[in-house]
């Protein structure tokens, strides 16, 4: 009876033949197709993250332009306020005389609308209105009645337009396209109109009034795609992708360069339901893929508050996804082909080289296997034609001869290597530790360093100017003598401008240079400067329903100069308001307070407001950190340190988030008060 075959299989998988097999070819069949799909996989999110975080960047440079159009209109329209031809047209009292002027005024500051409204209820205009427009029912001209400079965008009803001017009400009308996904609606058009609103107090003689602008941005298309050519200059995306820019009121498209055809802007289109449940309803930004009148754009949108604090609409800038669609399909392709090429190249050459080493290999994998078996003296026995393998063969007998002693010494070295290692490895951590302190220290230091060598110079640049304005001024005045009287207001508006920059610059030097630029050290009672304090912030209390209450206990003099300490307390004031949008309560106190047996005043600010993070507290004294998107230097509360440093007080924060915060500065007392 014949015996039976040996079962191959088994024998194969547990062959060397199969381990380098299985060496070869699984690094290039599975490993290298895993590590390939998870950088594809890496890449392409990466890729979406990238293109995500250029939109975001994009929405802040509109967002910042529109601001800046705000703080533009706002400035134009309190110059044009303050200036002398103004006030000579007010003092002819010649109302056709003064519509003119408007009108000339407004055509200059690029304007739709231009009005002056007195104190006594008379109004002057251009275009002249044609009903009562009721100026005081906006948060604008309010802020300017009572001597505030603002700037908004606010909504008009068509109404409104219509007495202004039937021009802006035109303007303003844009029938409604019917748009897939958008949120179903009976209106067939959109009559009201977005209004950038600015307002400006004007004070000459017996004059008292606001003086009000407004731009319509409704098919204002030169406002839209000045923000499209700011945001995507030429050549700033892949080729065959194109950059839009929208701005909303509500979901509505009142002005953009998106295209329902070829030459037609897509005004009346309006936003996808999902879109104006984030942004408008939520009042969240949308920063994602959105479908746009007819395509796919990577889209970023932010929601439009007005003066009143609502939800007025959007603004959209985002570019054609279509292209980077495509261009990253290429590339997955090209990278896919690339790879099955090199494994097609690849696999024949691995499986020759394994055959010219398998055989060999199990030969020396048997020996080791007998060796392991008990039998010392098998041999590989192979010949010399097989080069290094042989080689690696004969030098086997005589390393199985000394394994045995080293093995024991290498116990031994092991043992007392460990030891080393862990000594070692302790005095590492430490000294990394160190270098890790003293790097960052000197990293901060490099950066208060720099920053300081580039405040002073730019403060510094800005003296040499004003120096040169200060004294030219002065000459001008004493040349008109004659006229001096005529022009008092005019000089003491320029000498209050030149003064304002002066406090400026020296409170940059004061940033960078503290201890060349100590204030005079007076004396004086904080509850009085307490006091002093709160009118200056009382147009921000009225805007809020904030409860002020006060404990002023305090009857020590300090010494530090007044305008530093009133500056710290309204810094921290403001920064207590703003932590209270919706309303809330803001508690001033201050007693008669030791500390490390010194004399001194204890002065708290606290409110009930959002609170802050512990990792948002950290950082709040640092130079130029704020958490005010649009406004705010971050140079506040650092500069408050540094004056309450150099006075020899402090000042410091303590806060839960959702519980508000409590600001606590000491002062010293003054000696001999």
């Amino acid at each position: 009876m014949s015996e039976a075959p040996p079962n191959l299989k088994p024998r194969f998988f547990s062959s060397v033949r199969a381990r380098l097999l299985a060496i070869a070819l699984v690094p290039m069949l599975l490993v290298m197709p895993l590590f390939l799909g998870a950088v594809v996989t890496n890449w392409s999110a990466r890729f979406d993250d990238l293109l995500i975080a250029k939109v975001n960047g994009e929405l802040t440079i509109a967002n910042q332009y529109m601001f800046t159009i705000l703080e533009k209109s706002a400035s134009e329209v309190e110059a044009l306020a303050g200036s002398a031809a103004f006030a000579t047209a007010i003092s002819t009292n010649d109302q056709q005389a003064l519509q003119v002027f408007l009108k000339q005024r407004r055509l200059g500051l690029g304007l739709d609308f231009l009005y002056l409204y007195k104190a006594d209820g008379t109004l002057v205009s251009d275009p002249i209105m044609a009903g009562d427009m009721a100026p005081l029912k906006w948060p604008v001209v309010q802020a300017a009645n009572i001597g505030v400079r603002a700037a908004e965008i606010d909504i008009f009803s068509g109404d409104d337009l219509a007495i202004i001017s039937p021009d802006l009400a035109k303007q303003a009308r844009i029938p409604l396209v019917p748009t897939k996904a958008a949120v179903a609606t009976d209106r067939v058009e959109e009559r009201r109109g977005m209004v950038l609103h600015t307002a400006s107090p004007v004070v000459f003689n017996e004059t008292f009034g606001v003086l009000v602008g407004g731009l319509l941005l409704n098919q204002n298309l030169d406002f839209i795609d000045t923000i499209n050519d700011l945001v995507y200059p030429d050549a700033s995306l892949t080729e065959g992708s194109r950059g839009t820019a929208t701005l909303f009121l509500e979901d509505v498209r009142i002005s953009t360069n998106v295209r329902l055809f070829e030459n037609v802007r897509a005004l009346g289109t309006r936003v996808s339901a999902i879109v104006r449940a984030t942004v408008l309803d939520g009042g969240d930004v949308w920063l994602d893929r959105a479908f746009v009148v007819n395509d796919w754009y990577i889209s970023a949108y932010e929601p439009v508050t007005d003066s009143f604090g609502n939800r007025i609409g959007m603004l959209y800038v985002g570019f054609l996804d279509t292209p980077f669609r495509a261009a990253k399909t290429r590339t997955l392709i090209t990278i896919i082909t690339g790879f099955l090429l090199i494994l097609m190249l690849s696999i024949p050459i691995f499986l020759r080289w394994t055959r010219l080493i398998v055989t060999p290999l199990e030969k020396m994998v048997t020996t080791i296997g007998k060796v392991e078996g008990g039998d010392l003296g098998a041999r590989s026995a192979l010949t010399s034609g097989q080069r290094e393998i042989a080689q690696v063969s004969t030098h086997l007998d005589g390393l199985l001869d000394q394994l045995q002693e080293r093995d024991k010494r290498l116990r031994d070295w092991a043992g007392e290597l460990n030891e080393r290692v862990a000594a070692r490895t302790r005095e590492l951590e430490e000294a990394n530790q160190q270098v890790e302190a003293t790097t960052k220290q000197l990293v901060i230091s490099e950066k208060l360093a720099a920053i300081g060598e580039i405040t002073a110079g730019i403060a510094h640049e800005i003296n040499n100017p004003m120096a040169v304005i200060q004294g030219n001024l002065d000459v001008i005045q004493q040349e008109t003598t004659d006229n001096a009287s005529d022009l008092s207001t005019e000089f003491g508006l320029i000498y209050e401008q030149v003064h304002s920059v002066n406090i400026l610059v020296n409170k940059l030097l004061q940033f960078a240079r503290p201890e060349e630029y100590a204030g005079l050290v007076d004396h004086h009672i904080p509850s009085e400067i307490i006091n002093d304090s709160i009118p200056l912030v009382q147009h921000l209390l009225n805007k809020v329903d904030i409860e002020l209450e006060l404990n002023l206990n305090a009857d020590r003099w300090v010494s530090m100069n007044r305008t530093e300490l009133q500056q710290v307390l309204i810094n921290l004031i403001v920064n207590a308001i703003h932590a209270m949008p919706s309303g809330g309560k803001l508690r001033l106190a201050c007693k008669n307070h030791d500390h490390d047996g010194i004399k001194g005043v204890l002065i708290n600010v606290a409110d009930n407001g959002v609170g802050m993070t512990p990792e948002v507290l950290k950082s709040i004294f640092n130079p130029f950190f704020t958490t005010k998107r649009h406004e705010g230097t971050g140079l506040g509360l650092s500069i408050s340190q540094d004056l309450m440093a150099r006075s020899g007080g402090f000042i410091q924060a303590e806060s839960a988030q959702g519980k508000g915060t409590k600001f606590t500065v000491w002062v010293p007392a003054a000696e001999d008060f």
